[in-house]
C-alpha cells in the first residue's frame, strides 16, 4: 500500500515537472548569418559613368542576380542575420547598361561618392614599393646572431 502511493506520487510528480518551464541557464550559440555581396561605401565610390561589365565586375564582384529579361541590369543583394540579437540586415544595390555594354546608372542603398575628394578611402592602407627593395642582397639583413623569443627560449632547453 505504501508502496503503490509512493510510485503514484512520484508519477504525478514526474508529469507534472515535464509540463513546467526551466529557465534557461545555458542558451546556444547562434551564429551570424551572411549572404550575398558584401558592398562598402568605397567600392561603390569607384563607380563612375562609362565603365564596362567587367570593370564593374572587377570593383563589385560577380552580381547576385542576372535577369534573362533585363540583360543591362545586375542586381547585388547583401542580408546579414545576427545571431545573438536576430536582427537583419539587408542591402539592395543595382547597376544598369545601356546598350553599348557600359554603365550608365546605379540604384540602391549604397551611393557612390559625387566628388573625387570623397572617392578617397578614409582608412588607408599603408602602401609598400617594392621597387624600391633591392633584389642584389645589398640590402640590410638582420644579424644572424641575435635570436628571437623561441630561439632563445629554445637555448635555454638545450635545444
Amino acid at each position: 500500500m505504501i508502496f503503490s502511493r509512493f510510485t503514484t506520487a512520484l508519477i504525478i510528480v514526474g508529469v507534472l515537472s515535464a509540463c513546467s518551464s526551466v529557465p534557461r541557464i545555458v542558451t546556444e550559440y547562434k551564429i551570424d548569418v551572411q549572404q550575398g555581396n558584401v558592398l562598402t561605401q568605397e567600392m561603390v565610390s569607384q563607380l563612375r559613368p562609362g565603365l564596362s561589365k567587367d570593370q564593374v565586375r572587377f570593383i563589385l564582384g560577380t552580381p547576385m542576380l542576372l535577369d534573362m529579361f533585363h540583360a543591362d541590369r545586375w542586381d547585388y543583394v547583401y542580408r546579414l542575420q545576427k545571431g545573438s540579437t536576430g536582427v537583419v540586415e539587408t542591402r539592395k544595390f543595382s547597376t544598369f547598361f545601356g546598350a553599348d555594354g557600359k554603365l550608365f546608372r546605379v540604384a540602391g542603398d549604397a551611393v557612390p561618392a559625387a566628388s573625387a575628394e570623397a572617392a578617397v578611402p578614409e582608412n588607408r592602407m599603408r602602401e609598400l614599393d617594392l621597387g624600391s627593395i633591392a633584389t642584389d642582397g645589398s640590402a640590410p639583413l638582420p644579424p644572424a646572431d641575435e635570436k628571437g623569443f623561441f630561439g632563445s627560449v629554445l637555448e635555454k632547453v638545450g635545444f
